[in-house]
């Protein structure tokens, strides 16, 4: 068993981050909200108390026994996590007379500490409350503040326990990484015995016990988690794993062809089925996004249906689900609203009758890749743009033709290309063309065109929840857009959006 770290969520955005932040530093944890908590196992080494966006004056609020946790373990309460535990210890917690949001300085006051290792007297930190503890308990020790907050940071004496006002894990505050480190390690004992190589170690051996001799089918999309779930499961089972690359006709130009030979190289089992034709005859006419997912997620759950069917004695199916979406399932406030559903393949077990396993449940998607770094898959494998389940089906706005398809793959294959050649694909999160609705007129030669107009998308991300549009160069831009309209026949014209999610979303349905 790893030593962990258990993060009770209290609500807070950033709570995700603090888990990546202590995962980068080769240490497992967990993220659990305050009312769904486990049995705390022999293998915590320590607890974080997140932030949160409600007040711990509130009747109601948001809480744990934090006494109960106190002495028994190492505990770090972060913002609201910080003022829980002053409030439950005695102390008093107060509406702020100057509210703190964003960057603040960060002066030391008690340097001796080991929480205070290698942290400079004055650096700068990211602040975000609108209480504040004014009062701490007789035992709680103030060992940082800023020029507004006296109580930024505390130790309580004779306890491996500290509180932050502010939140080390987001970049904003410099050496908030160092505090992380400093409490996981200096105080909570931690070696760092999470890497890469110990996951797959691990991982396979519990698979190759999980499913022994049994038939096991994977629905390959082409993506990094797909892959690498599969690679991690053909490790533990060989041959015995089936995977499943169904062509609906809305991928990526040569994609199809692309996929299934990168992993058939690998040495993987695998089975094209081209079901283009089924896709588009199922699709025509139809222009509303959200029937189009819905249509595409039915044709795709068909046809991955049959093919299991000609395949003898499926026992299990294999999914690429990762840490995040085992999270939202059981976040602190439920189910968020529905933006648009998802495509994938949930209806597949109780249809089928399968028994599911998920390989890559406890891992954020930087660490999928790491994984896959480690199992010697290549660079442009990992590192490709996230691609939307639904494909080029809510890239095309209205109703889906096969002409329509063939322009944007045009398109979108002298976009992404030139991104690479100019060194800019790597320093964008997701790229990707799109066909408008709208003709728009021309002059090509000396005659008058009505044809068709294409956007071009790029954001900048960490894991799509909030995304900016990417400043590529003007250079680039013109050169890219000539080059459609000059080589892509039906396009005279392309616009590049410039829209940041909230309060665009990245896709555009």
């Amino acid at each position: 068993m790893h030593e962990s770290i258990l993060i009770i969520d209290f609500g807070s955005q950033f709570t995700q981050l603090i888990a990546r932040r202590v995962r980068e530093l080769n240490v497992y944890c967990e993220i659990h909200p305050y009312n769904h908590l486990p049995e705390i196992h022999s293998g915590v080494k320590g607890i974080i108390l997140s932030g949160g966006p409600a007040s711990v004056r509130e009747e109601n609020a948001p809480a744990v026994d934090t006494k109960s946790l106190r002495g028994r373990f190492p505990v770090l309460g972060v913002c609201y996590g910080a003022q829980l535990m002053a409030l439950q210890g005695g102390g008093k917690v107060q509406p702020s007379k100057t509210r703190e949001y964003g960057r603040a300085m960060l002066t030391v006051k008690e340097r001796s500490d080991v929480f205070m290792d290698h942290i400079a007297d004055e650096s700068q930190v990211w602040m975000s409350h609108s209480d504040s503890i004014t009062e701490v308990p007789d035992t709680f020790r103030v060992i940082a503040s800023t020029h507004d907050v006296r109580v930024a940071a505390y130790h309580v004496q004779g306890e491996n326990t500290y509180g932050l006002q502010f939140h080390p894990e987001v970049v904003h505050s410099v050496e908030g990484k160092s505090f992380l480190k400093n409490f996981v390690y200096n105080v909570c004992g931690c070696t760092g015995d999470w890497t890469p190589g110990s996951f797959i170690d691990e991982t396979v051996e519990a698979l190759k016990n999980q499913l022994g001799d049994d038939q096991v089918i994977l629905g390959l999309s082409g993506g990094v988690d797909s892959g690498v779930a599969a690679m991690l499961l053909h490790k533990a089972i060989g041959k015995n794993l089936h995977c499943v690359f169904v062509n609906n006709g809305l991928l990526r130009k040569n994609e199809y062809e692309q996929v299934l030979d990168t992993y058939q190289h690998f040495g993987l089992n695998i089975h094209g089925v081209d079901a283009s034709r089924e896709f588009y005859s199922e699709l025509k006419g139809v222009s509303d996004p959200e029937q189009k997912r819905k249509i595409i997620g039915r044709v795709f759950i068909e046809t991955f249906d049959r093919k299991a069917h000609e395949i003898e004695d499926v026992k299990w199916l294999a999914q690429g689900t990762i840490y995040p979406d085992v999270i939202e399932s059981v976040s602190v406030k439920g189910p968020s609203a529905t933006i648009k559903s998802h495509h994938n393949v949930g209806g597949l077990p109780e249809k089928m009758k399968l028994k599911v396993v998920e390989p890559l449940r406890s891992l954020f998607k930087d660490e999928v890749r790491l994984v896959g770094k480690a199992l010697g898959m290549p660079a442009g494998l990992l590192n490709r743009h996230p691609f939307p389940g639904p494909g080029l089906g809510i890239r095309i706005l209205g109703d889906i033709t096969e002409d329509k398809v063939r322009i944007i793959q045009e398109v979108d294959a002298i976009y992404i290309d030139g991104l690479i050649q100019h060194g800019l694909y790597d320093k964008v999160w997701q790229a990707g063309s799109i066909f408008l609705p709208v003709n728009s007129v021309g002059v090509m030669g000396d005659e008058r065109t009505y044809e068709h107009v294409v956007a071009l998308r790029a954001v900048s991300s960490t894991d799509g929840m909030t995304a900016d549009w990417c400043h590529l160069p003007y250079e680039f831009l013109g050169k890219i857009s000539n080059e459609i309209i000059n080589k892509v026949k039906g396009v005279n014209r392309v616009v590049y959006d410039i829209s940041s999610k909230p309060p665009a979303t990245i896709e555009w349905e």
